[in-house]
Order: structure tokens, then sequence, then C-alpha cells
């Protein structure tokens, strides 16, 4: 009992810290004191660890010698690198998942395009993000490839944070999800290169999204390098 309400107590301080390190109300070169943090958040500083483990595992912070964890300066170029990276990944496992899912697999993945409606139609923006990431790590397990597997939930995992703020609105919920209902009729037609062009262009469209949230706040404008088949 007491290991689960540390897991619960650690995720939560690393999606809070997550949250303001993407908005940049923790800057980059701010520092992540584990005492601060652990006075801060009234646990003790196991969890903190944990939790700072988290945010460095995800790029979002580092460990320096003799300094600590500090916040990084995460570009909204070193961000597109990512998604590019991403956007291959998922077009891979949507290849393969389209050649080698199990009907059972088929069903379920056509099953979350309708609950993935459901929910946005709620307005549900948490309860989306978690079926979505359930949805796209259906497509992964479907390509039955164990090590693209973790290297694509690896990834993502990094991404979770910036693709948050993107899934908050309505329409972008609606806009996902039509997205989604293209990349299952692929896969469920046998057409890999259907597939892979279907969630290399999810992942452009979502990464265009992230993109002009953090260029707004950088100043910056246009996506540079993200096109779609």
């Amino acid at each position: 009992m007491a290991t689960a309400s540390r897991t619960v107590h650690s995720t939560a301080i690393a999606a809070q810290l997550e949250e303001e390190i993407v908005t940049g109300r923790l800057n980059a070169g701010s520092r992540l004191d584990e005492a601060s943090l652990t006075k801060r958040f009234g646990v003790s500083r196991t969890p903190v660890r944990e939790a700072l483990h988290t945010l460095v595992s995800r790029s979002l912070a580092e460990r320096i010698p003799f300094r600590g964890v500090i916040v990084v300066d995460t570009t909204p170029e070193r961000v597109e690198q990512m998604f590019e990276a991403m956007g291959e990944m998922e077009a891979l496992c949507g290849r393969l998942a389209s050649e080698r899912m199990k009907m059972r697999e088929r069903t379920q993945l056509e099953e979350y395009v309708s609950r993935l409606g459901a929910i946005s139609a709620q307005g549900d923006a948490e309860g989306y993000e978690i079926a979505n990431a359930q949805f796209h790590e259906l497509i992964y397990a479907g390509a039955h490839n164990k090590d693209l597997e973790e290297v694509s939930t690896a990834l993502r995992l990094k991404l979770a944070p910036f693709r948050k703020s993107q899934l908050r609105s309505t329409e972008r919920m609606h806009r996902s999800n039509e997205e989604h209902a293209v990349i299952v009729a692929a896969i469920l037609d046998r057409d890999p290169e259907g597939a892979a062009r279907a969630l290399r262009r999810h992942l452009v469209s979502a990464a265009r999204e992230v993109l002009r949230g953090l260029r707004e706040g950088t100043g910056q404008t246009a996506e540079k390098g993200l096109k779609g088949d």
C-alpha cells in the first residue's frame, strides 16, 4: 500500500513539474531542489526523487554534478525533432500492424474510435488523453515487434507533456479522432502504406498544434521542417 501511495505521489509531482516546464513557469536553468520540493508537496524525499528521475528520463531536466537536477532548454526545434522521430516510428508501427494485427486487435482498435468520439463530445480532455494514449499503444502492440513497441512507447512518454496542451480543446480532440478513423480504416483494409501515411500525417498535425503554442510563447513563427506525405 505504501509503495502504491508513493507511486501516486511521484506521478502527480512529475506531472505538475512537467506542466510548469512546458508552460514556461519553470525556466530553463532552474534548479529543482529536493528539499524545497519535499516541503512544497508535503511528501518525503523518495517520491520527489522518483519524480525528478521521470523528468530526466523525458529530457525535461538533466543531472549536473555539484548542481543537482536542472531544467533543460527545450526549444521548439528540439520538440519538432522529437515529433519527426515519433512520426516515423508510428508510421512503421502502423505499416506492420496493418499486416500483423489479429482480428481481435483490429476490433479493439475500431472500438477505440467510437470511445474517443464519445469522450471528445463530452469535452473530457483528461479522459481523451488517457484513451488516446491507449489507442496508440494498441497500434504499437499490433506491430508484434517488442523492440519497436518499447522504443515507440519511450519516445511517446517523452512527448507526453507537450501533447497534453494540444488536446485541451474540443475542436482539436474532434479533429484528432477524425484522423484516428483514417488510420483505423487503412489498418482494417490491410493497407500498410496508407496506414503509415495516415499516422505520419496525424503526428504532423499534432506537432503543428504544439509548436504553434511554443513559438507563440517565444515569438517565433511557422514550423519549418514538418511535412506530411
